[in-house]
C-alpha cells in the first residue's frame, strides 16, 4: 500500500489499517528488503558525533580513549530495540510510551518527554555547527559567496527537502548519504594502520586500559552522548518505525496467536535493522576515530572554531595524498548536511507528536500533525542557523550538544525498563538473554554518564570552591 494514496488525503501512518496487515519475512533477503529505520538513524549518527566530536577526542587524547567509542556503539543498541518493540507491540509513538513513566507532569506531558525537549534545543547547537562546516566547504569551492549567505541558501535547500516529505524520501536520501562517505573514510583507516608512525598494535591495546582520560574529559563525555545511538536517534527511532510500518503491519493486538507470530517477525526485522546500523555507524565511528588519533594527535592538530575543516582533512591527506581534500571535502558535506536532514525529520515529528500529547489536536488527525510538523521544521532550522551566526565555534557547539545529549541517556535507559517490565504486552516481551542486555545497558550508561559527570563536576567547579 502506498505511504500517500492521494496528495489531498495521506494516509496516517500512526494509524493501524486491516489492508495493510503483513505477514513478516522470513528469509534473510525479504528482511534485509524491510530495513530502513536504521539507515535514518544511521544518517543522523555519522555525522557531528562521528567526523567532529569522536575525531576531535582522538586527536586530543590519542587512541586513550578507543574504549569510549567502543562502548558507546555497543550498548545503546538493547535500549534501542526495547524502545522500538514497544512501538510495534502497542502502536503508540515513542513519546506516547514514554509519556506514560510515572513522576511529575507538566500541563499534562511527562517529565522525560520535557527532558528531551530541553535537551533537543541544546542538539540545535551541533545542527548549526554542522551548518557551519557545510558552508565552510561550500565557501572553499565557490568563495564568491560567504559563509553565512551558504548557511541561509542550506536552511532553504533543507527547507525544500523536509517540508512535506513523507519517510520514503527520507530514507532514500538517508541511505546514498550514509554509504558515500562510510567506505572512503574506512579506507582511509585501514591505509593509515600500515602507515609505522600512525598505528602500532600497542596503541590497540593502550585504547582498552579502560580509564577514563584526564584531558578531554568533557569531549569524551559528549562523544559517549552522540556516538553510536545517542539521546537524540533513541527518542528518534520509535518514529521511523512507526513510518516505515513494522506496528501498521503486525495489526492491532488481538487474542490468539496470529498477532503474536506477526509482532513477533516484525520485531525481528526491526533488531536486524537495528544490527545492521551498529554495524555501519560502528564502522565509520572507530574510522573517525582512529583517524583522529593516528594523524591529528601525533601532529598536534585540533579541530577548533571555523579551522575545523581544514585540520580534520589532514586525515585524508595525511594518508592518500593531497589529490583526496576534494573527496574529503564531498564527504564532509554529505556526511553533515545528511545528518542535518535527517536529525531535522525525526526531531519535527518528536516536537509534533508532544503538541498532541498538550492537547494540539487529536492523535487521528493525521493534516493536523503534519501542519506541526512543518511548522517544527522551520524552527528547527532557523535557531541552529541563528546559533551558529552568534557562535560561530562548530567544535565547541557539537561539545554542547553532545554533553546534553549524554545527560539524557540514563533518563531514557530507565523509560525502556519501566516500558519493559510496565507496560509491554507479555506475549512479545524479550527472553532473558535479551532483558539482561537491557539491563546490563542501562546500568552501564548509568554508571558511565554519572561518572564522568560527576567527576567534571568536581574538578571544574566544586573542587575550586572548596580552596
Amino acid at each position: 500500500m502506498p505511504e500517500n494514496p492521494t496528495a489531498a488525503q495521506p494516509r496516517n501512518p500512526y494509524e493501524f489499517h486491516l489492508d495493510e496487515v503483513t505477514e513478516p519475512p522470513r528469509t534473510a533477503f525479504g528482511i534485509l528488503r524491510r530495513i530502513g529505520p536504521g539507515m535514518i538513524l544511521s544518517a543522523s549518527i555519522v555525522g557531528s558525533g562521528e567526523l567532529i566530536a569522536t575525531t576531535t577526542l582522538g586527536a586530543e587524547v590519542g587512541y586513550f580513549a578507543l574504549w569510549i567509542i567502543a562502548l558507546s556503539c555497543i550498548i545503546k543498541p538493547a535500549v534501542q530495540s526495547e524502545l522500538g518493540r514497544y512501538v510495534i507491540a502497542t502502536g503508540e509513538t515513542g513519546g506516547e510510551g514514554l509519556n506514560r513513566v510515572p513522576g511529575p507532569r507538566f500541563f499534562g506531558v511527562n517529565w522525560i518527554v520535557w527532558a528531551w525537549a530541553i535537551m533537543t534545543l541544546l542538539t540545535f547547537f551541533q545542527i548549526g555547527a554542522m551548518f557551519g562546516g557545510v558552508a565552510w566547504v561550500l565557501h572553499q569551492l565557490v568563495s564568491a559567496i560567504s559563509v553565512n549567505a551558504w548557511v541561509v541558501l542550506l536552511m532553504a535547500a533543507t527547507l525544500a527537502i523536509l517540508l512535506g516529505g513523507h519517510y520514503g524520501r527520507i530514507e532514500k536520501l538517508a541511505t546514498v548519504k550514509v554509504c558515500l562517505f562510510t567506505m572512503l573514510t574506512f579506507l582511509c583507516a585501514l591505509i593509515m594502520m600500515r602507515q609505522p608512525q600512525s598505528f602500532s598494535w600497542e596503541n590497540l591495546r593502550e585504547g582498552f586500559s579502560f580509564q577514563l582520560p584526564k584531558d578531554g574529559l568533557i569531549t569524551a563525555i559528549a562523544v559517549f552522548g552522540i556516538t553510536g545511538v545517542g539521546a537524540s536517534e533513541l527518542f528518534m527511532y520509535p518514529y521511523w518505525c512507526v513510518e516505515k510500518g513494522y506496528a501498521r503491519f503486525a495489526g492491532r493486538r488481538e487474542a490468539g496467536g496470529g498477532w503474536q507470530v506477526r509482532a513477533r517477525g516484525w520485531i525481528r526485522v526491526m533488531n536486524v535493522d537495528i544490527l545492521t546500523s551498529m554495524v555501519i555507524y560502528c564502522v565509520a565511528t572507530a574510522a573517525f576515530y582512529m583517524l583522529g588519533a593516528g594523524v591529528l594527535h601525533p601532529a598536534g592538530l585540533v579541530p577548533k572554531g571555523m579551522d575545523m575543516i581544514p585540520v580534520l582533512s589532514k586525515m585524508y591527506t595525511e594518508t592518500l595524498g593531497d589529490w583526496s581534500l576534494w573527496l574529503f571535502y564531498l564527504g564532509a558535506i554529505a556526511t553533515l548536511y545528511g545528518t542535518i536532514f535527517a536529525a531535522t525529520a525525526g526531531n519535527c515529528r518528536a516536537f509534533a507528536d508532544m503538541a498532541g500529547l498538550l492537547g494540539g489536536f487529536k492523535r487521528d488527525d493525521y493534516p493536523a500533525r503534519l501542519k506541526w510538523v512543518n511548522r517544527f521544521t522551520w524552527v528547527a532550522l532557523l535557531i541552529p542557523v541563528c546559533l551558529f551566526f552568534v557562535f560561530q565555534s562548530p567544535v565547541n557547539m557539537v561539545k554542547a550538544g553532545g554533553v546534553a545529549q549524554a545527560a539524557m541517556l540514563p533518563i531514557l535507559a530507565f523509560g525502556a525498563l519501566y516500558l519493559r517490565h510496565k507496560r509491554l504486552p507479555t506475549d512479545v516481551a524479550p527472553n532473558r538473554i535479551s532483558t539482561l542486555a537491557l539491563w546490563v545497558a542501562a546500568l552501564a550508561i548509568i554508571v558511565v554518564v554519572g561518572y564522568s559527570l560527576g567527576r567534571e563536576l568536581w574538578v571544574s567547579v566544586l573542587k575550586p570552591l572548596g580552596g
